[in-house]
């Protein structure tokens, strides 16, 4: 009796299949913004920003001269994506926080890594283009749905570049359908504001000598308090038995009134 036999598959197919599988299931993590290198002023604050995608979702550790970070002054502020996270070091100490640090990006497929340098300096250290805030960020009430501006001015040789943080992580206003913008001032507008919107806010003024950060300042979102009051009360119906009747009632307040019915003394 024959027996059929089975076709053999060649090597290099198999590893392909095989690396296909891989692929598959898991992605090598990828970076989607990686630090910069920092110069900042001692008693100040530093920054620095890691995002990564992959599959799973990669885990970001944070070294200083290869090991995990691990002091008061130092924070890991996690994006609220899951995205990446944020490292800032306040108040900055030198020449204790000089060193490489390491952004490790990790998944079960593997991991990445993206260092930066950080340089502190004193104030009598500084260059003559060295940025300074002229004008930062006010505490701030604005009622919701109003416009809120955050003002911040800042002067430097070349002029510095400015953006903004919110609690301790970068401003997106890239991704809000233009209800949060950057004016060429360097001011913060933001447009319908919400509730979500409020927090500490602080600009931070870069050039090529250095980084400066803005003293913080809150920014309150005030919702409107409005009792409630019957725009439509109900009216009275006659009716024949088993015949069907519609009772509008319509309430207005902020925040908006929730209705309910009773017949009688029950609901």
């Amino acid at each position: 009796m024959l027996v059929p036999s089975l076709p053999i598959m060649p090597r290099p197919l198999l590893l392909v299949l095989g690396l296909l599988c891989l692929t598959a299931a898991d992605m090598l993590p990828k970076f989607l913004r990686t630090p910069n290198d920092q110069t900042g002023v001692q008693g100040g604050v530093a920054s620095f920003i890691c995002q990564a995608t992959g599959d799973p979702r990669p885990k970001i550790v944070w070294n200083k001269k290869g090991k995990k970070v691990s002091n008061q002054r130092f924070e890991v502020i996690e994006f609220d994506d899951g995205s990446g996270s944020v490292l800032r070091i306040q108040p900055l100490r030198t020449p204790r926080d000089e060193a490489v640090y390491e952004c490790v990006a990790s998944n079960s497929a593997g991991e990445t890594s993206s260092s930066t340098r950080l340089t502190v300096l004193r104030e009598d250290q500084l260059p003559p283009g060295f940025p300074t805030i002229d004008m930062g960020p006010q505490l701030k009430v604005v009622e919701r749905t109003r416009t809120a501006t955050m003002l911040c001015a800042a002067s430097g040789n070349p002029d510095p570049d400015i953006s903004w943080f919110k609690d301790f992580l970068p401003v997106n206003t890239t991704n809000n359908n233009g209800r949060i913008k950057q004016l060429r001032s360097g001011a913060l507008q933001i447009e319908q504001s919400e509730e979500s919107d409020q927090g500490k806010y602080e600009c931070v003024a870069t050039n090529n000598d250095g980084t400066r950060y803005s003293a913080p300042a809150n920014l309150y979102v005030r919702v409107r308090r409005v009792p409630p009051r019957f725009s439509i009360p109900p009216t009275d119906s006659e009716i024949m038995p088993g015949g069907s009747v519609n009772i509008t009632c319509v309430a207005v307040g902020s925040p908006m009134p929730y209705v309910k019915w009773m017949l009688g003394r029950k609901t």
